[in-house]
């Protein structure tokens, strides 16, 4: 009877699963594999927040698979060194896997090619990670797209691949050992945040079916508002992990009020993909070099850390961050914004420490998402600085998103919560509120004239 692996790495999900669903039609038997990979629990992968929800993960992907008559086959090392070891053990004819992106995403597609060659196997390898797969799209005399409207114009356009039922029966090789999912200290140090969300494709198909009926409709308008929280889908994670298929996700909100908007976030993942493909040098490069020579200050990249900026709308997103290990979209872009525009401290700063902890840190994503904010990437106006209390006045207009993660400030009614350095001094004191690190007006300025000279 003919065998395949089918090694899961960031696709934990059994529907539209290219991968899964290719080597069960192929294969009498199969092997779903995923490895515990050391190399990327000892980096920011290895945070509580996301190990917490690659455990819910893994742990929902072995019920799916037991419901359908397999089971999870766990093994920890390097990935590429299981897998090849795992396929001569049951003596499988291919290996199935995902393709993924990132420069050590690409040295280890080729490490298992070479390794396929080597022992007489098929190394099969499937779309999956993204709507469109990076290289498909590209422009007239270049191998990538910088810029996102010409990109989302053709991205469009294009033909949807074939998506893939979950396989209704899985049958294993006898003889194979599943291992055991760990424990969450057995993998990392530290505990995640309080109010994480659950991880797996059961709940993340809970809260897409969710948002599908109470928030799609009016995304358009409500995405960025801070203050209700509910606009936004919090399904980052469940894409980053390969809990959701993008594309299956794309056929639920095309048709649908709202669904264009949404189609366009979507696109955004998929345009940062392609760059990230392009230029695999982007986590630690400058996109496009502004001559920037950053501050160097622990104390303010600290106050910006812990949320004791003292502009309440800053440190707001930098606790939500701390609390759920996730940040509304709109919060990103303000103390991303704040970091590098009014403190003046470098964005890899900043992307490090979402890296340890967003759940839904997705290398693309992340480090795209601020060069972008800090002007370096690939935004069209690279030197626009916003203001965090135009933001929180058009945002957060009662102040009710500060007062929901700054608790110092919860009794403070409406847009003095915001400035509440206008208080009188006897009620700053009694708030336990920083003042202000800096000045925003003068940072904007200072900076705006330094991007301008081209003497950053």
């Amino acid at each position: 009877m003919s065998c395949a692996v089918a090694l899961f790495t960031r696709d934990l999900r059994v529907r539209d699963q290219p991968a899964l669903a290719t080597a069960a039609r192929e294969a009498d038997r199969v092997v779903p594999l995923f490895v515990l990979d050391d190399a990327l629990l000892r980096g920011r992968c290895g945070a509580p927040n996301r190990v917490a929800f690659l455990l819910d993960s893994l742990r929902d992907l072995d019920r799916s698979l037991r419901e359908r008559g397999a089971k999870l086959v766990i093994r920890r090392g390097d990935p590429v060194a299981e897998a090849l070891r795992v396929a001569r053990e049951v003596g499988a004819g291919a290996i199935h896997v995902s393709d993924d992106y990132s420069a050590y995403a690409r040295r280890r597609r080729g490490r298992l090619e070479s390794g396929c060659e080597r022992q007489g196997l098929r190394l099969c390898v499937h779309p999956g990670v993204t709507v469109v797969e990076p290289g498909e799209l590209t422009p007239v005399g270049g191998d990538h797209y910088r810029v996102f409207t010409p990109y989302w114009r053709t991205w469009s356009e294009q033909p949807r691949r074939r998506r893939h039922p979950a396989p209704r029966r899985l049958q294993l090789p006898p003889g194979v050992g599943a291992g055991r999912i760990p424990a969450l200290g057995k993998l990392t140090a530290g505990a995640p945040a309080p109010d994480l969300i659950e991880g797996g494709e059961a709940a993340a198909r809970r809260r897409l079916e969710r948002w599908l009926r109470s928030g799609l409709a009016g995304y358009e308008e409500s995405h960025d508002d801070l203050a209700g929280g509910e606009g936004t889908s919090r399904i980052g994670a469940d894409l980053h992990f390969g809990c959701l298929s993008p594309a299956a996700v794309l056929a639920r909100v095309e048709e649908r009020d709202g669904g264009e908007a949404f189609a366009r976030q979507l696109c955004w993942r998929d345009f940062h993909h392609q760059v990230l493909a392009a230029r695999p040098d982007l986590p630690h490069t400058d996109y496009r070099g502004r001559g920037d020579r950053w501050r160097r200050s622990r104390r303010l990249a600290e106050a910006w850390r812990q949320g004791r900026t003292g502009y309440p709308i800053v440190d707001a997103g930098m606790r939500q961050l701390q609390r759920e290990g996730f940040m509304h979209n709109r919060a990103r872009m303000i103390v991303a914004s704040f970091l590098t525009k009014t403190l003046y401290l470098d964005w890899r700063l900043g992307a490090d420490h979402f890296a340890g902890l967003l759940a839904d840190a997705d290398l693309a994503n992340n480090v795209g998402n601020w060069q972008w904010v800090a002007g370096t990437g690939n935004d069209t106006r690279p030197n626009r600085v916003l203001n965090p209390l135009r933001q929180a006045r058009r945002f957060d207009p009662e102040g009710e998103y500060v007062r929901r993660y700054v608790p110092e400030l919860a009794g403070v009614a409406g847009w003095s919560a915001h400035e509440p350095w206008t208080l009188a001094a006897g009620e700053r004191r009694a708030l336990d509120y920083p003042s202000p690190v800096a000045d925003h007006e003068e940072a904007a300025v200072r900076f705006r004239r330094l991007r301008e000279s081209g003497r950053g």
